[in-house]
């Protein structure tokens, strides 16, 4: 009987280190995987900040400029699309868009290229003739049925950079 015991006793306490060798391998374990899901977590975090600064002066974001647009009338969406196809149309000028105050050098005009709706009043937009190009800030207003009206608020220019 004392065999028995002492087996017991033994194979008890070979099992108890075993469970806490084994154990304390799972708990590492299982912490080094919460430090990358953490890490991966602060990540997308900071990314998903990034992503909403970048898109905060937006009309699709700009929850006051929509009230603007629904006070008087109208879908932002729609109207930011005929914002944008006017401005494209003052391209069609042989001297260039007129909002662009440069005159065309070496032949070219200045022609918009893209651009961005801001809020119910602003849109920023990036021209260039080929050799040149900058950015403008455009004042609009938009009433319903009627061609937008445009202002020119301010442009930067830039010189094509050559290699030599």
């Amino acid at each position: 009987m004392k065999n028995v015991i002492l087996y017991a006793l033994i194979f008890s306490l070979l099992f108890n280190v075993f469970q806490y060798i084994n154990s304390t391998k799972i708990l590492e374990a299982k912490d080094k995987e919460v430090v990358k899901v953490k890490d991966r977590l602060k990540i997308s975090r900071d990314s998903v900040f990034t992503l909403a600064n970048a898109n905060y002066f937006a009309l699709e974001s700009d929850q006051d400029a929509q009230e603007y647009f629904y006070s008087n009338g109208l879908d932002y969406q729609k109207t930011a699309i005929k914002v944008k196809e006017d401005l494209i149309t003052l391209n069609e000028n042989k001297n260039g868009n007129k909002l662009v105050p440069y005159e065309p050098i070496n032949g070219k005009p200045f022609l918009i290229n893209t651009s961005k709706v801001l809020n119910h009043r602003w849109i920023i937009a990036e021209f260039s003739n080929g050799d040149f190009w900058g950015q403008i800030l455009v004042k609009y207003f938009v009433s319903e049925g009627k061609t937008t009206e445009f202002e020119t608020v301010e442009t930067v220019l830039y010189e094509k950079q050559t290699k030599e």
